[in-house]
């Protein structure tokens, strides 16, 4: 991920990393896969099951020969028989139920114990299903109760004692539950508690996941409001800079021409040319303060201001929620400048600079400038006191002239200057134009009210970028800017057409003015539409909706 350039990428690839390292961590930490021979998960397991094998060979052989005695059979067919069932302990882990059956078919032979009871504690901690070992502990309680009734009898009858059936039943049933339920319930607790640990460490498992997922998540949005965030400062500096610059290159070249003709013109194309470079370093020292001595609030609160005061929530730099990643090429172009200057403060940096990510909250310390602030009531009433609209139709009645000349000279922090400016200051980006020459004639339509900041805004910077594209672009033509106040919207119109052949002033043009007025009324749930007309010249329109709450009549 990127926050100014490569040192973000590379932060981003590490924490990747750092991840993948986790998370393969996680999965070593679940359920390993066997690293023992054959069935048994880890060589211990096969030591084990050879050791209790052992044991139980052992003891079904000693068994198995003490029978044959007693019986008369042959000692060593019994005594094979009695090691082959003793051995089948090797098979627990695989075949459980087999193990239980081999130490029932063995018992009328008075072998199998060990193996019996071992087995049995494998069945009830296994995945075999519970009414399986329920059948196989019922059949081992009455086979081991059998053969002990038949071996108490034998041996009372040997000493020459005899007991009553009742006593020996009772006797036989404690042997009998004896041998099988305590390794039944040992098995079922094992299993138990093997089966919730395996739930919990999937559960684990599941939750790291999801953490990771949403840890990717936060990056995302993260980087998506980074760039959103860059974007905006970059076109704020774009909008607040591009159109003085371009008027200041107008008069420049209009002093050129007349210096030596015509010198009190001269002059005041030279007064005019001042008052819009103090203007634009006054606006762009503002930009650029806000990014130097904006202070970043303690952790956990972010957003307050220098100071310690507590920012105030405000609307985006130019009204919008959002913007799309078409004009990424202008923040690289734009943004990385401004935050290199700021950088200086050590907040905000260049690339590769610790601090770069307070990128979000420097703008919101740009929304929370003072300029913005202050009302644009003061433009619309120099509107309003004068009967008619000021600018309006061909030749526009206008401000006073200044000292220097005709047209207006605001001075730094004036109506229509910052970045604050609305509809109101409309008349005032006309008056600036036409006093570098354009011909505009002004149109308004409907009835006038007072329109929400971030559709003001808008509505003013889409024709302040359409006025620059003119100057820049088509040199002495004839312009038309119409603006219309209608229901549950405003809809702005700047055309010009074809350039009376007059010297292009030789602006450059990065290509991002249309890409940013588009993003800001997209923003704002609007339509935009520009394009070439018919008679060779450019026409740009857009339609706001505004949802400001209007008093009634």
């Amino acid at each position: 991920m990127t926050t100014t350039g490569a040192a973000g990428e590379g932060g981003g690839a590490e924490a990747a990393g750092r991840r993948d390292e986790d998370s393969g961590a996680g999965r070593r930490d679940g359920p390993r896969k066997g690293t023992g021979p054959l069935w048994w998960p880890r060589t211990r397991g096969l030591v084990l099951d050879a050791v209790l094998a052992a044991a139980s060979a052992a003891e079904c052989v000693a068994e198995g020969i003490d029978f044959a005695d007693r019986t008369g059979m042959p000692a060593l067919p019994v005594a094979l028989l009695g090691l082959m069932a003793g051995a089948t302990l090797l098979l627990r882990r695989r075949w459980p139920v087999v193990v239980v059956l081999v130490a029932l078919a063995v018992a009328p032979a008075q072998m199998g114990s060990l193996l019996a009871v071992v087995g049995l504690y494998t069945v009830a901690a296994s995945d075999v299903p519970r009414r399986v070992t329920a059948v196989l502990a019922g059949l081992t309680v009455v086979g081991t109760l059998l053969v002990a009734i038949f071996e108490l009898q034998r041996d009372f009858a040997g000493d020459g004692y005899r007991p009553s059936m009742l006593l020996i039943l009772f006797i036989s049933s404690l042997m009998a539950l004896g041998m099988t339920a305590p390794p039944v319930l040992l098995g079922l607790y094992v299993g138990a508690r093997r089966r919730l640990v395996e739930s919990l460490r999937e559960r684990a498992d599941g939750l790291e996941r999801e953490l990771l997922l949403l840890a990717d998540k936060a990056t995302e949005r993260a980087e998506r409001a980074r760039i959103e965030e860059r974007t905006r400062i970059a076109r704020e500096m774009h909008d607040v800079v591009a159109h003085r610059v371009s008027l200041m290159v107008v008069h420049a070249g209009a002093l050129q021409s007349v210096a030596l003709r015509d010198p009190e013109k001269a002059v005041r194309s030279a007064q005019l040319l001042g008052d819009m470079g103090r203007q634009a370093l006054d606006e762009l020292r503002e930009m650029l303060g806000v990014l130097r001595t904006y202070e970043p609030a303690a952790p956990g609160t972010p957003g307050a201001a220098p100071g310690g005061a507590e920012t105030p929530a405000r609307p985006g730099l130019s009204g919008e929620s959002g913007v799309s990643g078409a004009s990424v090429t202008s923040v690289a172009a734009g943004a990385p400048g401004a935050v290199g200057t700021a950088g200086k403060a050590g907040k905000v940096g260049p690339p590769g600079v610790p601090g770069a990510e307070d990128l979000v909250a420097v703008g919101r310390a740009l929304r929370a400038s003072p300029r913005r602030d202050a009302p644009a009531a003061e433009g619309r009433a120099a509107r309003t006191a004068a009967p008619g609209r000021p600018g309006s139709g061909p030749g526009g009645s206008g401000p006073a002239p200044g000292p220097g000349g005709p047209g207006p000279a605001p001075g730094p922090g004036a109506a229509g200057t910052g970045a604050g400016a609305g509809m109101a200051d409309i008349p005032t980006l006309v008056e600036e134009s036409r006093a570098a020459g354009m011909r505009i004639e002004v149109s308004w339509e409907g009835e006038e009210r007072v329109v929400g900041g971030p559709v003001g805004r808008t509505a003013y910077r889409v024709v302040q970028e359409a006025l620059t594209n003119v100057h820049k672009h088509a040199a002495g033509a004839d312009a038309l800017v119409r603006v219309a106040y209608r229901a549950e919207e405003v809809a702005v119109l700047v055309q010009n057409g074809p350039s009376d052949g007059s010297p292009d002033a030789g602006l450059p043009s990065g290509g991002n003015g249309l890409v940013g007025m588009r993003e800001r009324v997209a923003a704002l749930g609007g339509g935009f539409v520009a394009g070439p007309t018919q008679d060779g010249g450019f026409r740009v329109s857009a339609v706001i909706p505004d949802r400001t709450p209007h008093p009634g009549p």
